[in-house]
């Protein structure tokens, strides 16, 4: 966390995956892209023991809290063509989006998000309440395996910066937490830790892959799929110790 006026607090820790698949997309004279779609889990881990946890204790207020870890499915990325209807070719097709240095490839690229709080009410412009928030990527890997069928191993580091979580209770408190982490791509299913897959098993099954190519679902985020949980009443509300 980081308030003004004092020092940063570790809240807890966390452990995420993503089942991703791409698929070829002919859009005729616009050319061929890929579509990319994604299911994606992120657990608020005990900083201990690595397990996910089911309460936590806030340490702004003294409250007892369940824990909703982040399940978003979907979170697909639409076809983006190379090319216009008249067939011409953007700018930005014109070169690689990243960075080449021999035999290794880099990317960054930053995610400014501000946008409706499917929390909110009718007027958050006037009174506050939009979701704020910032995530930033680094992607790298062989330079080798953009041009065969070799596997794409790649590294990725992520930061976000955002509002407190909606299940912390924050009641409209100053301050932002931001997370940072780093990992890699897994080849297989079975390469991801212990805990995660465990949690996969209990939990979210169908997390194992990824979503059908051709999935046409509204994309899920952190707010939007707590508002399902409240809903569908896996959500108690907090007791005071």
């Amino acid at each position: 966390s980081r308030r003004m006026g004092e020092a940063d607090k570790h809240l807890f820790n966390v452990e995420g995956m993503s089942a991703r698949q791409c698929g070829t997309v002919d859009g005729g004279k616009r050319g061929k892209t890929y579509r990319l779609v994604t299911r994606e889990i992120l657990l608020y881990t005990d900083p201990k023991t690595g397990q996910p946890l089911k309460t936590w204790k806030n340490p702004f207020t003294g409250e007892e809290l369940d824990v909703i870890h982040v399940t978003n499915d979907p979170v697909n990325q639409p076809a983006r063509f190379p090319r216009n209807d008249k067939g011409e070719l953007y700018p930005w097709m014109k070169k690689f989006g990243g960075s080449v240095n021999g035999p290794i490839w880099s990317m960054m690229f930053d995610v400014p998000l501000f946008y409706h709080n499917v929390l909110g009410g009718d007027y958050q412009k006037q009174v506050g309440g939009v979701y704020h928030a910032t995530e930033m990527f680094d992607f790298s890997g062989d330079t080798n395996s953009l041009v065969n069928n070799d596997f794409a191993h790649t590294h990725v580091d992520w930061v976000r910066i955002s509002d407190w979580l909606p299940w912390m209770m924050m009641t409209g408190r100053e301050g932002t937490i931001y997370f940072h982490a780093s990992g890699i791509k897994t080849e297989t299913y079975d390469e991801m830790s212990d805990v995660m897959k465990a949690y996969i098993a209990e939990h979210a099954p169908e997390y194992k892959t990824a979503p059908p190519v051709d999935d046409e679902r509204p994309n899920e985020t952190s707010w939007s799929t707590y508002k399902d949980d409240v809903k569908g009443g896996k959500f108690k509300r907090p007791s005071r110790h």
